[in-house]
């Protein structure tokens, strides 16, 4: 590829900055000149800020009054594929540039120049007296293993000054060296040996290994049982990225699964890759970009904002779990990190791997309608099998209103736990209870900023938001009535659920997995971990349980309400729920032991809980396309979601009305629009929100139409308009 335009030192360029501003604002090239697409620190107002040399300058301003660039930082330019990445994601998601830049620039002290510093790990000696801030700080090292915290970060992970961690220096019980900064990641070894495949896998390895030999675009549907081996195939597919001398990246859907991942990665490359998430230290977030940009990182393992690190030669991306709903960020830009791979891939000629055992059906009609390549993969590795499938009747149970386990439910996990095997038992809410009612006058407690009730988490005593966040104390007396000891818990949670399975199988060691109980993801890791090794009988656990997790163990999992997901409106209803019973069932039987897997249910004769237990997903899946054709819903239509919020309740309806009568842009593409209405949750941290739908033919270029719709519309005040294309919830 040839360098990069270069610009003379006062030369006009434009630069775009991090800031909501509308356009790139024109500066003079530096002292030394700099290059088209430099990481650049120019003045805006008092202030200093990041931006990237977008191009020429316009010229329109009196050249005399245009402020130079302060300095060129010291990182590889952007490249050209990642701005037009950026652009088209921006034309599609409706946002703004500068928040694109902003998603692509997430790592700290990018200006900084490069030094040596101050690094901390544990010592080999103990300290002469423990106290409270001191434990802290050495479980937080031991937590994190091998990683080195700067003075700041493991103060502020621990919750201590940095007197305490200086005083444990003094003692040998941390270390204290200098380190270089942002050094380059251990190479990995694409030609060691991997696992042995089983034909069918074989096969699939050499046809997604063909693909990305031949450095042109295109997309791979790998479709395979839970437990067939679909991520020893994807790895063959990244060892030939890395024998081509190109990156790969590998989403996965949650920080937990990342644990052993990384094993296995590096089983069979012979190091570990980088890893890029919420849990990652800022320093290691740093020196991950700066890596990654300069080729110095071949293979990162990341969450969806990994998408927007500045590879410098990216050859494959692996989605796992591809129908995961995580990958949907559903706040500032809103984009699917699925659908943005494929974008990407597209622009710098790489291979994407759609990997899941229960594909989304957008992906499925995309493989059916042949713009996807599908592979299957339709046997358990080794000797396990599927599991056996079965429902249980709640309607001839007889429990009663404060129990959720069946005596049928109960009756097989005796068996497991007799037999030395594990059992799960699942329920897709947090918490310990879903509403707080009081028994005296009927009030359920809600959220102070949200039109949601308050979930009880009986382990933190407190009552929590799930939209929000706010959490308070659980109240002695009703907030309304003012009676005392008359409130109540209403429905099961997760904790609850842990409460019963200790008391109905007092000797065996129960564990609940929730991604709100632990205080950090490495936490979660090893728990999760230990499980895997046999610390437990029973799991007690949410969706977090049916991603991606090995339990060899495990024989026997129970679904507390598999109805659950089948309430509400949601269009997607049908298809979640049969995914994550499906994905749940998947976690037994991995091993040489046959499992089960049953379904506590009040509708057995429902269509989505009678296709889980025939197994038949072509059926399944061709009924619900069939559904959704009809509708003309995605992914045979397509539809936007208008999100507008503000503190003024009769402002926020004016704007939807507003919007509403004048729909003339859409109208002229044939598209409708429904609504304004109340979102669902019509008030989320003391905003009034209020959503309109526009739906529209799949041929629609409805995004130039929506533009145009809601570009005369003027918000007043602290009101904020969100565009969600392709919506996959309606809260």
């Amino acid at each position: 590829m040839s360098a990069p335009e270069f610009f003379d030192e006062g030369a006009l360029v434009a630069v775009l900055t991090t800031q909501p501003l509308d356009r790139a604002l024109d500066y003079k090239a530096p002292e030394g000149g700099c290059h088209l697409g430099a990481f650049v620190e120019v003045p805006l107002g008092p202030r200093k800020v990041l931006g990237v040399i977008w191009g020429p300058g316009k010229g329109d301003f009196d050249y005399n009054k245009v402020r130079s660039v302060i300095r060129a930082l010291d990182a590889p330019p952007m490249r050209l594929e990642m701005r037009e990445f950026l652009r088209r994601a921006a034309d599609y998601t409706l946002t703004p540039m500068p928040a694109m830049l902003r998603l692509a620039t997430r790592a700290p002290g990018l200006g900084d120049p490069p030094s040596m510093r101050k690094v901390y790990r544990r010592g080999g000696a103990e300290p002469d007296r423990m106290t409270d801030a001191r434990r802290r700080v050495l479980e937080t090292l031991a937590e994190y293993g091998d990683l080195s915290f700067t003075l700041r970060e493991l103060a502020e992970l621990a919750g201590v000054t940095a007197t305490v961690i200086k005083g444990l220096v003094t003692q040998g019980a941390v270390h204290e060296e200098d380190s270089p900064r942002d050094l380059p990641f251990p190479r990995l070894d694409p030609d060691l040996p991997g696992k042995e495949l089983t034909e069918d896998q074989a096969a699939g390895a050499a046809i997604l290994a063909a693909a990305v030999k031949s450095e042109a675009y295109g997309t791979t549907l790998l479709r395979g049982v839970t437990g067939s081996g679909k991520t020893e195939v994807y790895l063959e597919a990244v060892a030939a990225a890395l024998a081509t001398g190109r990156q790969a990246l590998v989403l996965l859907p949650e920080i937990a699964l990342t644990a052993e991942f990384l094993t296995r990665v590096q089983a069979r490359f012979g190091a570990k890759p980088a890893e890029w998430h919420s849990g990652a230290t800022m320093t290691e977030r740093r020196r991950i970009w700066r890596m990654v940009g300069q080729g110095q990182a071949q293979l990162v393992i990341g969450a969806r904002s990994a998408l927007f690190l500045p590879f410098q030669n990216l050859g494959l991306i692996v989605v796992d779990e591809e129908h995961d709903t995580s990958y949907k960020q559903e706040d500032g830009v809103l984009y699917n990190a699925r659908d943005m791979a494929v974008l990407r891939a597209s622009v710098c000629g790489a291979q994407v791997v759609l990997a899941s055992a229960t594909p989304s059906l957008e992906s499925w009609s995309n493989a059916q309608a042949g713009k996807y390549r599908k592979l299957e993969l339709t046997s358990r590795f080794g000797s396990a099998v599927m599991p056996q499938m079965g429902a249980i009747d709640m309607r001839t149970e007889g429990l009663p209103s404060d129990r959720w386990i069946s005596p049928q439910l109960k009756a097989e996990v005796d068996k497991r736990l007799e037999a030395g095997e594990q059992a799960m038992l699942f329920i897709n809410r947090r918490g310990y209870a879903p509403v707080t009612l009081c028994r005296a006058c009927g009030h359920q407690i809600g959220c102070d900023h949200c039109d949601a009730r308050m979930v009880e988490h009986r382990f933190l005593k407190r009552l929590v938001c799930h939209q929000c966040g706010e959490s308070k104390p659980m109240p002695e007396a009703c907030p309304s009535c003012e009676a005392e000891g008359r409130l109540a818990p209403v429905g099961p949670g997760v904790e609850r659920l842990g409460e019963e399975a200790a008391a109905l199988w007092p000797d065996a060691r129960v564990a609940t997995l929730s991604s709100d109980m632990y205080g950090s993801a490495r936490a979660l890791k090893a728990e999760i971990a230990g499980i895997a090794q046999g610390t437990a009988d029973i799991i007690i656990g949410t969706q977090l349980v049916a991603k991606g997790h090995n339990f060899p163990n495990l024989t026997l999992v129970g679904v507390i309400d598999a109805d659950l997901g089948l309430m509400g409106s949601d269009l997607r209803a049908a298809e979640r729920t049969f995914q994550l019973m499906r994905q749940v069932a998947g976690r037994a039987g991995r091993a040489d032991k046959p499992g089960m897997a049953l379904l506590q249910t009040y509708q057995p004769e429902h269509p989505v809980i009678r296709a889980i237990l025939a197994g038949d997903e072509e059926a399944f899946w061709s009924a619900e396309a069939k559904e959704r054709q009809h509708a003309g819903v995605p992914p045979y239509g397509r539809l936007a979601g208008i999100i507008l919020s503000g503190q003024d309740a009769a402002a926020v309806f004016d704007a939807g009305n507003t919007l509403a009568r004048n729909d003339g842009a859409l109208r002229a593409v044939g598209a409708q629009v429904f609504g304004p209405a109340p979102a669902p949750i019509a008030r989320v941290r003391g905003r009034h929100r209020v959503r309109l739908l526009v739906k529209a033919d799949k041929s629609v270029a409805l995004q130039d139409a929506l533009a145009r719709w809601i570009a005369p519309l003027r918000l007043k005040g602290d009101m904020r308009l969100a565009v969600d294309i392709d919506p996959q919830s309606f809260y």
